[in-house]
């Protein structure tokens, strides 16, 4: 009676795709100046720097409802791997409340891997 996976699914896609939504607003809002310095810096090329916008704002939405939600969940995960290397190098930097400095994004890494390994459920617009 207590197991209920698929509003568990449900309930991991919502909270993923709603928060990082709320970077990809930020970043529609007030530009990618900040990724695309990073992504210059690191020697990449500056166009990479827009794939932000298909991770936090497109992905998101289709993660929330559960819309190719495994591929949007990796697309996700790639975009958030990236933002650790670029922001971060994979340096262990504690803050000063003793927490991982890079320890949001890396949140957002896990809980799009479980997106990915768990899939959307029965909650979801393309359920099986």
């Amino acid at each position: 009676m207590l197991s209920q996976p698929d509003i568990a699914k449900l309930l991991l896609r919502l909270s993923l795709g709603v928060l990082i939504l709320f970077h990809g607003v930020h970043k529609l809002i007030y530009g990618i100046d900040g990724v695309s310095a990073l992504v210059l810096a690191s020697g990449l090329p500056g166009f990479i720097a827009y794939g932000v916008f298909v991770a936090e704002l497109i992905a998101p939405i289709f993660i929330i409802l559960g819309l190719y939600g495994r591929i949007a969940a990796a697309v996700l995960a790639l975009n958030m791997f990236m933002a650790i290397y670029l922001a971060y190098g994979f340096h262990f930097a504690l803050t000063k409340y003793g927490g991982l400095a890079w320890e949001t994004p890396l949140l957002y890494l896990i809980l799009s891997i479980s997106v990915v390994l768990l899939g959307s459920g029965k909650y979801a617009v393309n359920s099986k």
